[in-house]
């Protein structure tokens, strides 16, 4: 296996101006700071600019996370409440403790970036995280992230993280380790329970 991306990017897809901003405006970021410190790998691996029509979704994205030094989650409340993100944040899990065999770990593999906050409370997956960068303040009137100084220091700090992790796995990475071989877990549960109804009695 050699590191072909950067990081993959997990997300809940959006529809209107907002989301579809601030997916657009991260990764543009992501790529101006990464692109000094990478040669042969692609920065970021995007599905909605890497895949195609009849493509084995699954198998591809399997394939993608297992070649990624990373992964970026971009969390909103529609994250945790999509089946195929869980999955891709399940998947990571499973890279990261494979990767752990390999070599010291310096920092986790996921880095959560938070877009919009849950109206109760972040969920353990996000608010245990040792590291996750909380860009709420966000919003379309938000100038050009990649030039903008509320933004650029956590930025550079994201990337910092994966270009260690993408020399640390260059060098560390098993020759004969085989990414055809990895495949996504099951959808696991829901990251919160839901509450039980019950109403007063008259």
């Amino acid at each position: 296996m050699a590191i072909r991306y950067g990081c993959f990017i997990s997300y809940a897809q959006g529809q209107f101006d907002l989301m579809i901003k601030f997916k657009s405006e991260l990764t543009a970021a992501l790529r101006c700071y990464l692109e000094p410190y990478l040669d042969h790998e692609t920065a970021l691996f995007i599905d909605t600019e890497q895949l195609g029509g009849g493509d084995d979704i699954d198998r591809k994205i399997a394939r993608a996370m297992c070649e990624s030094a990373a992964m970026i989650l971009i969390y909103t409340p529609k994250y945790e409440s999509h089946k195929f993100t869980r999955r891709e944040h399940a998947a990571m899990q499973l890279i990261e403790a494979e990767r752990a065999q390999w070599y010291d770990l310096p920092s986790r593999l996921i880095i959560p970036v938070i877009m919009t906050h849950h109206p109760l409370s972040l969920p353990p997956q996000i608010a245990n995280s040792t590291m996750y960068v909380d860009f709420s303040r966000f919003t379309m009137a938000t100038p050009d992230m990649k030039s903008n100084p509320d933004f650029i220091p956590a930025i550079e700090k994201i990337v910092a993280r994966i270009v260690e992790h993408v020399e640390l796995q260059k060098i560390s990475t098993p020759s004969g380790h085989d990414c055809n071989q990895f495949v996504l877990p099951d959808v696991p549960p829901e990251w919160r329970s839901l509450p039980t109804l019950s109403f007063p009695k008259k």
